[in-house]
């Protein structure tokens, strides 16, 4: 794709070339902090990006909304300017009752509809459809060595939150399903495609088949969000990322 970024107002050297990326603007606001001299280098469309650094080293925090179509036009924008690593951090439905609300969850894998955005790419075939492992290791090695508890597993990206009813949790989670979002599919398909490494972290906002229908915001689970934003920037800082 040699077209240049339309939706993303930056240029090459604007965004490092590993990235966090967010669903939420005030999840990125609290990565950002954790960085010396953020810069924001694009609001274009509300798709907040800072560029800063982390131990010396650039890091690029972006803003990518909420569902598929609007996360692949970031990816794609940010590979075009030149970023290799993408690590996901969001928010999920958890779909096990022992998964309670404020639980991490590492994805290995995400499920999604045959009829969704991916499906556009792939034209029918299956793409593949997991996080690249080392790199996922790398931060999950991190977390257990900060004393960061954790689950893994598969996810299923959904491009329908409000489809998300009763039948749908129920369907998922006799699948083995750990928890739903709706981005990682995405991310992982396109990583393979595009070259790039990826990684997803999700912290789970709400349960789905629990009796507790709360939903948390990234402000409440604030502590959560930063230690795991932590582990991520040691990770892509580090001479072995």
């Amino acid at each position: 794709m040699k077209a240049p970024p339309y939706h993303i107002s930056v240029k090459k050297g604007d965004v490092a070339e590993k990235a966090i990326v967010v669903g939420d603007p005030a999840r990125a606001a609290l990565i950002k902090d954790l960085l010396s001299d953020p810069r924001l280098v694009s609001e274009s469309r509300g798709f907040l990006i800072y560029t800063g650094k982390y131990r010396g080293s650039p890091v690029s925090i972006a803003v990518h909304g909420v569902g598929a179509p609007s996360a692949a036009i970031v990816f794609e924008e940010l590979g075009m300017l030149g970023v290799k690593t993408i690590v996901r951090l969001g928010s999920c439905g958890s779909l096990r009752r022992d998964i309670t609300i404020g639980s991490i969850i590492v994805a290995t894998s995400a499920a999604h509809s045959s009829q969704g955005v991916i499906s556009q790419y792939f034209q029918g075939d299956c793409p593949p459809n997991a996080p690249d492992l080392e790199l996922t290791v790398k931060i999950m090695d991190y977390m257990r060595k900060t004393g960061l508890k954790f689950y893994t597993g598969p996810v299923v990206s959904s491009d329908a939150f409000y489809a998300e009813d009763h039948s749908f949790a129920e369907k998922w989670s006799k699948r083995g399903v750990l928890a739903v979002e709706m981005e990682c599919s995405t991310l992982f398909s396109l990583g393979w495609m595009r070259g790039w490494k990826t990684a997803c972290i999700l912290v789970v906002s709400n349960n789905l088949v629990g009796e507790n229908k709360v939903y948390l915001r990234t402000e409440e689970m604030k502590d959560t969000y930063i230690n795991v934003s932590k582990a991520i920037l040691e990770v892509l800082t580090s001479n072995a990322a």
